[in-house]
């Protein structure tokens, strides 16, 4: 009887905690989008700073939740990219632990979407000694990205974005599908939605002009 009914505690109390995980994950989404794109200057700064301290609170009680922790990650670097300085390369760094910690647990969480954002960085970010920007690595997790999720907005978009920023040629890892159509985006694209597959296109097709020139020179 007594096993029974621990049983029934530890069901009730798993359950109260994936709901409060969902409702943390939930607050996490909409703040962000608010603080992306709406807020500016002051404001934009509170608002981020905020938040930062929910996702690590968040995460703090929901260790093994990888959805939480790619959210997290997603906050300190989106946070990096608007404050700069010295201080962006300490939320990089927190970022890049939250992302390899969300993959160690389940890499095809959201789609893949740690392997793009870890990516994202590793090509954003300066080299050694200031900082840990690997473009081999960049392509590697962009490319892991895309095979779990090649129809993605997101992981199209800082793959195109990859190759023109390093002049790479175009290559498509395996099982990669194709762009998705104007208007036909996955509802799940969850970094980046205000991106359109225009830009991705214009993007790849950037990247292809610039190998094409190379080859004819």
């Amino acid at each position: 009887m007594k096993i029974t009914n621990t049983l029934c505690m530890l069901t009730t109390l798993l359950c109260f905690s994936g709901l409060a995980s969902a409702a943390d994950l939930s607050y996490l989404q909409k703040e962000w989008a608010l603080a992306n794109y709406q807020l500016t200057g002051d404001a934009q700064d509170m608002r981020f700073e905020q938040l930062i301290v929910a996702a690590d609170k968040s995460v703090e009680s929901h260790p093994n939740d990888a959805e939480l922790l790619i959210w997290q990650g997603i906050i300190k670097s989106s946070y990096a990219g608007i404050s700069g300085g010295l201080s962006a390369l300490g939320l990089v760094k927190d970022a890049k632990k939250s992302l390899e910690a969300a993959i160690k647990i389940d890499p095809d969480t959201l789609k893949g979407s740690a392997y793009t954002s870890l990516g994202a960085l590793y090509y954003q970010v300066p080299g050694w000694p200031i900082g840990f920007g690997n473009d081999k690595k960049a392509r590697e997790y962009l490319q892991k990205a895309l095979i779990i999720n090649p129809e993605g907005i997101d992981p199209n978009y800082f793959y195109g974005e990859f190759l023109v920023e390093k002049k790479s040629p175009l290559v498509l890892p395996p099982s990669f599908g194709e762009l998705p159509e104007p208007g036909k985006e996955p509802e799940e694209n969850i970094i980046s939605d205000k991106k359109d597959t225009s830009d991705i296109e214009d993007i790849i097709n950037q990247s292809s002009s610039t190998s094409t020139s190379k080859k004819s020179d």
